[in-house]
């Protein structure tokens, strides 16, 4: 892995969005991985090294917002960024709750996305 190269893993259960996100950020220069389910996404979390997860609050095994409790520990140094395609307040706070750095709604404006990206990666750069 190229370490001056951020690392994302975007996990959504949506194969087209998967491969829409992956393709918008492998063009910007960051390196992809890519989990389908929650299970798949804390096993990746435990053997990979990634600065940012992109997480999708509705996943086939388990919800956006108990993923991000379960990966505390495995990607605690990580920027969360939750996705969802079924915005409500409730899902907002409860994921902001949860631990996630930034909220985003479907469907997702590439720029909107990567100026987020930027933004908590040079925030987090600064605090360090």
């Amino acid at each position: 892995m190229d370490k001056d190269k951020k690392h994302i893993l975007v996990v959504d259960d949506d194969k087209s969005i998967l491969r829409t996100l992956t393709r918008i950020l492998q063009k910007k220069g960051y390196e992809t991985d890519v989990a389908e389910t929650g299970k798949e996404a804390i096993e990746k979390s435990k053997i990979g090294n990634y600065d940012i997860a992109l997480i999708d609050i509705r996943l086939p095994d388990m919800d956006g917002t108990d993923l991000l409790v379960k990966m505390q520990k495995t990607m605690q140094n990580a920027i969360k960024i939750m996705i969802t395609g079924f915005p409500s307040l409730e899902t907002g706070v409860k994921a902001l709750d949860e631990g996630a750095d930034a909220y985003l709604v479907k469907p997702v404006k590439p720029e909107e996305l990567l100026a987020l990206i930027e933004e908590k990666l040079k925030n987090k750069k600064e605090a360090a």
